[in-house]
């Protein structure tokens, strides 16, 4: 048995958990973490789970995959997608022409952006279907094209752009204020041209940031209800969000049947958000 070199440091030797820091307390604080993770997030996950797990399976399937729920499901999360990926490329846009040049007003600009941070979702909902109602500034010009914004899919994909642009801005605003200007003319010193230069250099370096931006917009627009109530028209099997299907669930008291549609909400969210983490991963080593 070889007994072990004194020359081996202490350190090496402890357990990674008790290994010191610069700054103490980690003992507290991840404590501390972990009680109010419980306490906002996975107790009352657990708890509508638990709700749902009240039902047979066959009454679970009902409630839960039933011609009105499927067709909530499917218009707010395709909704959802569509809006993300429209704010995935305008908020690309709006954060580069943010970083990269001057303009008039520009801080007038960059305060609108976070307006549907500050702004109640319910007063968002009702200025969006006055906008778009036919009657309205800008769905009247488009009503005689055959154009109908509000009250229908088409406005839930207006209201989610709304409330999910400053997720994509403020997520790439930073790394695009690192990533300097100095590669670009680099690029361009070695023969690249701007197509090569956008494609091979800035958006790789980009992706991540994008990717982050893109969950965070996407994951908000899902769970999205006041802003849209107002512009859906709210009608069963055509305009009607699966937020909005639950909150009618809770008003004809079935608990059960809400915290079952809640369930399929969690689960789809919890997968889409793990595929969008994984190729966000994969990404960032790519870029590396």
């Amino acid at each position: 048995m070889t007994a072990t070199s004194p020359a081996e440091p202490v350190a090496s030797r402890r357990p990674w958990i008790r290994r010191r820091s610069a700054i103490p307390g980690f003992t507290l604080t991840m404590g501390l973490t972990l009680a109010l993770l419980s306490l906002i997030v996975l107790i009352p996950l657990s708890a509508v789970a638990l709700k749902a797990s009240e039902q047979s399976a066959s009454e679970f399937l009902q409630a839960a995959f039933n011609e009105r729920a499927l067709t909530a499901y499917r218009l707010s999360f395709g909704a959802a997608l569509i809006a993300a990926l429209i704010n995935g490329v305008f908020g690309l846009l709006t954060a580069w022409a943010l970083v990269r040049y001057q303009f008039p007003f520009k801080s007038l600009v960059n305060g609108i952006i976070d307006l549907p941070f500050a702004l109640p979702t319910a007063v968002a909902g009702i200025a969006l279907a006055t906008l778009y109602a036919p009657n309205g500034w800008i769905g009247g010009p488009l009503a005689p094209a055959g154009i109908k914004v509000a009250y229908t899919p088409l406005g839930v994909i207006v209201a989610l752009t709304f409330i999910g642009l400053p997720f994509v801005v403020r997520t790439l605003e930073p790394v695009m204020r690192d990533l300097a200007a100095d590669v670009e003319e680099a690029a361009a010193s070695l023969g690249a041209t701007r197509f090569d230069t956008i494609a091979r250099v800035i958006l790789p370096a980009l992706a991540p940031a994008w990717l982050t931006g893109f969950a965070l917009a996407f994951a908000r627009a899902v769970g999205e209800y006041g802003s849209v109530i107002f512009i859906a028209g709210n009608m069963p099997y055509k305009s009607e969000i699966a937020p909005l299907l639950i909150i009618i669930e809770l008003e004809q008291y079935d608990y059960a049947g809400a915290a079952t549609i809640a369930v399929v909400m969690l689960s789809v969210s919890f997968l889409m958000l793990f595929v969008i983490n994984a190729i966000q991963a994969w990404a960032r080593r790519l870029a590396a």
